[in-house]
């Protein structure tokens, strides 16, 4: 090695040379692919949304091992924004995140605490800035996700705190961003209008990310998923009969995705625990007692009216 090479090596900082750091160990140790696993359990498909939270969890593992060699940074921000039709599993993956960033070590606690404008904004004077204080105190050291978020605004009327409720949210998630992030959630045109009506809200989101709504197919699945969950299965008659009740649902008004097949396997339980007990007089095997036929199916108002059972969502 030439002296000039000496020189530069012996002007180098201490640390920088020969110190490393194992980066699949810290990956193993801190356990997030434990949560990234059950998120690929837990939803159907979603692969833009999963592949955006690991990269999420790339970043903060990255932001870690430069701690370790004193590379001093800005603290990530991670609020963010999910928007997409009801029943996409915007709530799963907020809670999911929570625990990521626990692991890793960005937030304290890494629990989900979940709200809507009723729980942040007062109906009189001086009745909001507590309300609001109060929830974010709760959600401290974890997630904060905000449902339907633009009800917080609504500039047609004078006499609404909800802009009080807002003033302060971005007083926080601006100062306390290394020990809790907020989640903003609800249909996307709508979330589109509320950051334009609100610059500053959206200048302290780094993460958008849209829900795609569920295809027939992945619907499908999330039934089965749902059932085997609850010890139930679909016999094969019953799994054809709810495979034709799905694109039907999903035609009809107020259809929610995930949660409306869920809504639906709740009542076809129902009709499958009347249908048992109207042959009573039987002895019932292990089988019938967790198998949906499709008599528990084919009777719902989707097949005869073209109306949902009852539903309001």
């Amino acid at each position: 090695m030439s002296d000039s090479k000496n020189a530069g090596a012996a002007a180098r900082p201490a640390g920088q040379v020969d110190d490393v750091v194992d980066l699949e160990a810290e990956f193993k140790a801190s356990n997030i692919q434990e949560v990234l696993d059950k998120l690929d359990r837990e939803l159907i498909g979603l692969k833009p949304i999963k592949t955006r939270i690991r990269e999420i969890a790339a970043l903060l593992l990255v932001d870690r091992l430069r701690k370790q060699f004193e590379l001093t940074s800005v603290t990530p921000t991670l609020h963010m924004s999910f928007t997409g039709n009801p029943g996409t599993g915007k709530t799963t993956v907020a809670m999911r995140m929570g625990e990521i960033l626990k692991r890793l070590g960005y937030v304290r606690e890494g629990h989900l605490v979940t709200v809507t404008r009723d729980d942040l904004v007062g109906q009189y004077i001086g009745h909001t800035a507590p309300k609001t204080k109060e929830v974010i105190k709760k959600a401290m050291g974890g997630v904060l996700f905000i449902d339907e978020a633009y009800y917080l605004y609504k500039p047609e009327n004078e006499r609404d705190y909800g802009a009080e409720s807002i003033e302060i949210l971005l007083q926080v998630m601006e100062n306390n961003r290394d020990d809790l992030v907020v989640i903003l959630a609800g249909y996307k045109d709508k979330m589109d209008r509320f950051f334009q009506s609100n610059p500053g809200m959206r200048s302290r989101i780094a993460h958008h990310l849209d829900f795609p709504d569920y295809s027939a197919d992945e619907l499908m699945a999330i039934s089965r998923l749902m059932l085997a969950s609850q010890n139930y299965r679909f016999s094969p008659e019953g799994e054809k009969a709810f495979a034709e009740y799905i694109p039907l649902r999903m035609k009809l008004a107020h259809f929610a995705n995930a949660r409306s097949i869920r809504n639906a396997l709740d009542r076809a339980r129902l009709r499958q625990a009347n249908r048992l007990f109207a042959g009573k007089s039987r002895k019932l095997t292990r089988l019938d007692l967790i198998t949906l036929e499709p008599d528990d199916i084919l009777v719902s108002r989707v097949f005869k009216e073209g109306q949902p059972d009852g539903e309001a969502g």
